[in-house]
């Protein structure tokens, strides 16, 4: 039952994260695109591996964001475990994957302009990824009580 309740709540994170950036990309401006972030890693990592590169940019889109929910789903199910330590785990993976966010383009080769172009847009990338983690914290003291 472990596994599958981490999982459970690790995907309604992920979810959550998902619905966040989503809602604020496309209703607000000077808001992170981390989709675009997702998208150039696809490609990088399709190229990577000898496969070609997705073009259609709807299909690139639909393929980062199924990449995205799986990747933080199982992310986030690793906050889970003994229940005490849940909010902390949650507050340091939120916080780990955020600034790993801002950190990490760079190093990879990957462009990080849609996510640090503005002050804004850091505090935000942080927090979306915040968000999630505690929304995973959240629903895995729901199941625990359960």
């Amino acid at each position: 039952m472990g596994l599958i309740k981490n999982l459970t709540a690790g995907l309604l994170g992920s979810l959550a994260l998902n619905l966040l950036h989503e809602t604020l990309r496309k209703n607000n401006t000077n808001v992170p695109k981390i989709n675009l972030l997702g998208e150039e890693a696809l490609n990088k990592t399709l190229i990577g591996i000898g496969q070609p590169p997705i073009t259609d940019e709807e299909e690139l889109y639909k393929a980062t964001l199924k990449a995205d929910l799986i990747s933080n789903a199982v992310y986030y199910s690793m906050i889970g475990g003994k229940s005490k330590y849940i909010w902390p785990k949650a507050v340091l993976f939120g916080l780990g994957a955020g600034f790993g966010a801002l950190k990490l383009p760079k190093p990879l080769g990957l462009d990080p302009e849609p996510v640090d172009e503005t002050e804004q847009m850091k505090v935000l990338t942080v927090g979306y990824y915040l968000f999630g983690a505690l929304v995973t914290g959240w629903v895995l003291k729901k199941l625990s009580k359960s």
